[in-house]
């Protein structure tokens, strides 16, 4: 029996590594060429980002929050630091310089968090981050996420057309892991996400000649490879901004897996898995990594997969570290498809929205209240489709901010939330009935 126990223990282990690797692999490649990094610095980043990331959901595992919620780059922060990036030439300075604002913002955002946590003052942000507040997150986090990865699977020609042969098979991936997770049974449904990604990594190795330019291999290393810290207080000021708002993400999250496991979490939870991300967000600035949070997301592959057990995850962030210590591992996980990835995790992140629309179960709106929501949503939602070169007449250190949709659709919540009284329109609007 304990044999038996095992195997899918293991399995739902290796399916762990892999949802982490999607989630991950990604993201240092994409900020080292955004800012222009050396291919050694790449590396560095990438073999960084494994093991810290493995790590970091060991412990959030172990000690912080206490639920199988992969711990990784945040793509608030990940948004934030590409349109900085984007904004070199407007703001007349170098990669490094902009980097080194961010470096300061991102160690100004991880103290408070770290200090925040210590002191126990979750409280205090959750009293900010209402309910109404996190379902806005989640919706505008939910159609952020499904923008980047339809993005993503859609692969493109260096004339800037879709590459249909390797879109098509994205698109066969996307419905073969749907038919698997909705008409599956047991063990075909609940490991629907690594059948995805084995069966698209094979098909598209076979179709096609497998990306190997990065590779894990060994190389020296260095601190702050985006800048050193320095004294560019708008990017400064604009980094610590979103840092903060990044605490929502810790909010939501464990808001959302007590939800799941039919619970309420305690407020040491919040404290501890803040003072983690605190730290881990600090270190990031050192190693030119996106800062780190909880993964609000990870809601939608535990729903899909119906794995809640912490054992596999646990031994998924072990794992992920070694493959972060073992260049020939890192050099062969980093040869996967990022269209294979980001078709799958388009699947797996479609329940977010779910998730979403949950939290405002049993919420009444009115013609009055319902502003309440569909203000901060839809306009953030407007933000994300609009081009950011309109707002170029404004203060170029805003303009990463007012770009952001997903940053202004939260703060405009924020500020409804702390400025009407929602109770009297509830009250008028059932008067008026």
């Amino acid at each position: 029996m304990k044999a038996v126990k095992a195997f899918p223990a293991g399995v739902a282990a290796v399916q762990w590594v892999f949802f982490i690797f999607a989630n991950t692999i990604v993201v240092p490649v994409s900020i080292g060429m955004a800012f222009d990094l050396s291919a050694a610095e790449v590396a560095m980043t990438l073999r960084s980002s494994l093991i810290f990331t493995g790590i970091a959901c060991v412990l959030q595992g172990l000690w912080g929050h206490r639920y199988p919620l992969m711990e990784g780059h945040s793509g608030l922060m990940w948004g934030l630091l590409l349109n900085l990036s984007a904004s070199a030439s407007a703001l007349g300075m170098d990669f490094q310089t902009i980097g080194g604002g961010i470096a300061s913002g991102i160690l100004a955002s991880g103290a408070l968090m770290l200090i925040v946590g210590l002191f126990g003052l979750a409280k205090w942000v959750t009293k900010i981050f209402t309910p109404m507040v996190m379902s806005v997150y989640l919706f505008l986090l939910s159609v952020q996420l499904i923008f980047i990865f339809f993005t993503g699977m859609l692969k493109l020609t260096p004339a800037g057309t879709v590459n249909v042969p390797v879109s098509l098979l994205s698109v066969g991936i996307v419905l073969l892991v749907t038919v698997l997770k909705i008409k599956g049974k047991g063990a075909v449904s609940n490991f629907s996400i690594l059948i995805g990604i084995v069966t698209g990594w094979g098909i598209y190795s076979l179709l096609f000649p497998a990306d190997t330019a990065l590779t894990a291999s060994s190389h020296s290393f260095s601190f702050f490879p985006l800048g050193a810290p320095n004294l560019q207080w708008g990017i400064i000021l604009t980094t610590f901004i979103a840092g903060v708002l990044n605490m929502s993400n810790t909010i939501a999250s464990i808001q959302a897996a007590a939800r799941l496991f039919k619970e309420e979490p305690a407020a040491d939870r919040f404290n501890r898995s803040l003072s983690l991300t605190g730290l881990y967000t600090a270190a990031a600035a050192f190693l030119g990594l996106v800062p780190y949070a909880p993964f609000t997301s990870t809601i939608g592959f535990l729903e899909s997969t119906r794995i809640l057990d912490r054992i596999p995850f646990l031994i998924g962030g072990a794992l992920f570290s070694v493959l972060g210590l073992i260049p020939a591992a890192g050099s062969f996980f980093a040869t996967m498809p990022v269209t294979v990835g980001n078709a799958v995790l388009f699947v797996a992140y479609l329940q977010l929205f779910g998730t979403a629309l949950q939290s405002i179960q049993g919420t009444l709106f009115n013609s009055d209240t319902i502003f309440r929501i569909a203000l901060p949503v839809l306009a953030g939602i407007s933000l994300m489709t609009v081009d950011p070169a309109i707002f170029s007449q404004l203060p170029i250190y805003i303009q990463p901010l007012l770009s952001n949709g997903l940053i202004m659709g939260v703060l405009l919540s924020i500020v409804l939330e702390l400025s009407v009284k929602w109770e009297q329109y509830n009250k008028a609007g059932l008067h008026e009935k």
